[in-house]
């Protein structure tokens, strides 16, 4: 269903998720995901240390980068079956604010229940919705759940600037 390919979808996330950081206030960069406890390791390519305590993020390649988004993000994600329109919207919110929330997102966008399984009722749903709405409704849960967030005032800038470029790229992708 996606025209979008994975290399393509790639190619735009590193725009966002290039560089190493081991920000102290960014429980994505412990190992436990809680501040101050674990190791501090950072996140580079957007693979966090929370995520993946294992890997030393610090050296991590680009292309072992992409192996992982490919293998553990793109393809747990059914985005071959989604709507191109929508797949990168999901997917760049996987990895910035978990798989689990993004997918309970969109569900709740498209009104089914958020079980955070993309299955078959879910791609119903999604396809048979107005794909604009879907885009519109999908990316007002995502800045509703970012302002609720206690690390709005440090990261909220980023994170609305963030979405302001995946909506230009849905435009793109409609």
């Amino acid at each position: 269903m996606s025209k979008l390919t994975f290399d393509e979808a790639f190619k735009r996330l590193i725009g966002h998720e290039g560089k190493f950081t081991d920000d102290r206030r960014d429980r994505g960069n412990w190992t436990t995901g809680i501040i101050g406890k674990g190791q501090l390791k950072g996140t580079k390519f957007g693979i966090s240390a929370m995520t993946y305590p294992d890997l030393d993020i610090k050296n991590i390649k680009l292309e072992q980068a992409k192996n992982i988004y490919k293998r553990d993000w793109w393809d747990a994600l059914n985005a071959n079956e989604i709507k191109a329109a929508i797949v990168f919207q999901l997917w760049d919110f996987a990895i910035n604010a978990g798989m689990s929330t993004a997918k309970r997102k969109l569900q709740s966008a498209v009104g089914v229940a958020d079980d955070g399984i993309i299955g078959p009722i879910t791609l119903e749903a999604i396809n048979s919705a107005d794909l604009n709405d879907v885009l519109m409704k999908f990316n007002a849960e995502r800045l509703a759940y970012y302002t609720k967030l206690s690390t709005w005032p440090t990261y909220g800038k980023g994170w609305t600037n963030r979405v302001a470029t995946q909506l230009l790229y849905a435009a793109v992708d409609n």
